[in-house]
């Protein structure tokens, strides 16, 4: 490592010992399956809302086993709340393929949903191994460090000095001080992720085709119809055809329900 590198990796361990998040509740187990469980709720879903939704599900599912016994309906009406309801969809059919999870990182990939970053940190929080991972706040520590003031940065260009700088003995605790310093820069100094050469602004959720979807399966969920609501009649429609299409929604008779 230069010399450049090796302060930052004492920075980021000095801040995790001060202010990192110990108590959160994926950081107590090894668990694959809890720790794929959180990860998935956590994709573009803040902390503080899935806590109480990661705490519940895992009380209904403990296992894949338990997840596989139930209907993606079931599924469903316990994930409501977290939005990107695809999700669960995903969860599920990773626990219709296997009752226990791969132990290597190219195993991980074959399953339902699962990309090169869960499928690292699986390989990361659960087994320990130091596998090179990239999300929004590993990103945010590596942009503000080593590419200030540089913009269209890739995540290729990320991943060489995640390498270099990676604790190949304790991966799991490097993840997680860099995750928490990456929360913490981004309330001090905002967001540089938007000098990543991949970023895009998240569309308004307001009046969007995701508000529909998501309103329609949260009345499902909760034994009402899809008539009781307020959009124009067209758009729901339009995405009652697309749920249906993803196997989220079963027509039934003049109405529909969850699967």
């Amino acid at each position: 490592m230069t010399v450049q590198e090796k302060q930052f990796v004492q920075t980021v361990q000095s801040f995790y010992v001060k202010e990192g998040r110990h108590t959160l509740p994926w950081r107590k187990t090894k668990n694959p399956y809890r720790i794929l469980v959180s990860e998935i709720m956590l994709q573009q879903t803040q902390v503080d809302r899935v806590i109480p939704k990661y705490k519940a599900f895992l009380q209904r599912f403990p296992t894949l086993t338990k997840l596989r016994e139930v209907s993606l309906g079931e599924v469903l009406k316990v994930w409501q709340g977290l939005g990107y309801n695809r999700r669960a969809k995903m969860l599920h059919a990773c626990a219709m393929e296997v009752t226990v999870l791969p132990k290597t990182y190219e195993a991980l990939q074959t399953l339902p949903g699962i990309g090169p970053y869960t499928a690292g940190a699986v390989m990361a929080f659960a087994y320990n191994v130091p596998v090179p991972i990239i999300e929004t706040n590993i990103r945010t520590v590596y942009l503000h460090h080593f590419f200030k003031g540089k913009k269209g940065v890739s995540d290729a260009e990320i991943l060489k000095k995640v390498e270099r700088t990676i604790d190949t003995k304790h991966p799991r605790e490097w993840y997680w001080a860099l995750m928490d310093y990456g929360v913490f820069l981004k309330k001090k100094y905002g967001n540089p992720n938007v000098r990543g050469k991949g970023y895009t602004k998240q569309s308004t959720f307001k009046g969007s085709d995701r508000e529909i979807r998501g309103a329609i399966l949260r009345i499902l969920s909760n034994g009402g119809k899809v008539s009781e609501l307020s959009f124009d009649t067209n758009r729901i429609e339009k995405q009652l055809q697309k749920l249906s299409a993803e196997g989220m929604v079963v027509k039934a008779g003049r109405g529909w329900r969850l699967p």
